[in-house]
């Protein structure tokens, strides 16, 4: 039986920091993957977490390089193959026969990766708006939102550069290049407040990316495409999206599970990338309904 508590998990020969909480409620755990790539949990500890651990076994885990976990000597030694690994690592050390897998943002893109290389393991997927590891469709989806977002002289700046004979990547870091923090704000969040919230907690952790695992991930992507591979994932599934998501958007996950068999959706109509901190009770609530709990 799993005991709550904070505790280190070595997967693959690297300390990971790990937390249960919940344990008493003895259901099949929610395996929390956090996104990023490269974030944490710090703040889903302290939002939707806390509601999630008053009707069920709650398991988070920082990745590799992530958080409070420890980084590969190698900076190059992450892969969506590793993660994947790292995470089978940990079920198996916690001797969980199934569990359901909750990823939000990139985390939702490893979660159906690992549901690809062990269906026999996941007994749900819940996604938050997660990406699909497609970089040129992230980055045409966040160069429309900030354009979107974006005020008077730095929207003229942003559609400058849409128009410059550059690649999309070159557009893509020009525009992360002059975009302040209230306009990441707003395409993050589509109320102030909790955009406010979050960056006061990301303060209070102190913890923070240093972008290793991305640029990593970033030069090795899969070499057939999420988007035509989610087919053979049958599993339940729900889809979990804020009506305002700008970062991956509804696009992007109704991409991932136009082939999936077994899916379901949960739009939150205040909410943009974060539905679970801007939309916490009604979240977690259908969450419940979804598990059956």
């Amino acid at each position: 039986m799993l005991q709550n508590g904070t505790i280190s998990i070595t997967m693959n020969g690297i300390p990971h920091w790990c937390k249960i909480a919940g344990a008493e409620h003895q259901t099949i755990p929610i395996v929390v993957v956090h996104g990023g790539p490269g974030g944490n949990h710090y703040t889903f500890e302290r939002t939707i977490g806390l509601k999630l651990e008053e009707f069920a076994t709650v398991m988070y885990y920082e990745q590799r390089g992530c958080g409070r976990s420890d980084a590969p000597k190698n900076e190059e030694d992450y892969s969506i193959a590793i993660l994947v690994d790292d995470l089978e690592k940990l079920r198996e050390a916690l001797q969980i026969p199934k569990f359901h897998l909750l990823g939000y943002s990139f985390g939702g893109q490893l979660s159906l990766e690992y549901a690809l290389a062990y269906p026999n393991r996941v007994e749900t997927l819940l996604l938050q708006a997660p990406s699909s590891g497609d970089y040129k469709h992230s980055y045409h989806i966040q160069l429309a939102g900030f354009e979107k977002v974006a005020h008077q002289d730095m929207k003229q700046q942003i559609q400058h550069i849409l128009r410059l004979p550059i690649s999309l990547k070159e557009k893509y870091d020009m525009v992360w290049s002059i975009v302040d923090t209230k306009a990441v704000d707003r395409l993050l969040f589509h109320d102030e407040q909790y955009a406010k919230h979050n960056r006061s907690l990301w303060k209070e952790s102190g913890l923070t990316n240093p972008g290793v695992m991305a640029k990593a991930l970033f030069q090795s992507p899969p070499s057939i495409p999420l988007k035509e591979r989610t087919y053979e994932i049958t599993v339940p599934s729900l889809f979990l999206i804020g009506k305002h998501d700008r970062n991956t958007g509804t696009e992007m996950a109704k991409e991932l599970a136009k082939n999936m068999p077994n899916v379901s959706f949960a739009f939150f109509e205040h909410s943009a990338h974060f539905p679970d901190i801007e939309e916490t009770k009604m979240y977690a609530m259908t969450i419940k309904e979804f598990l059956g709990l």
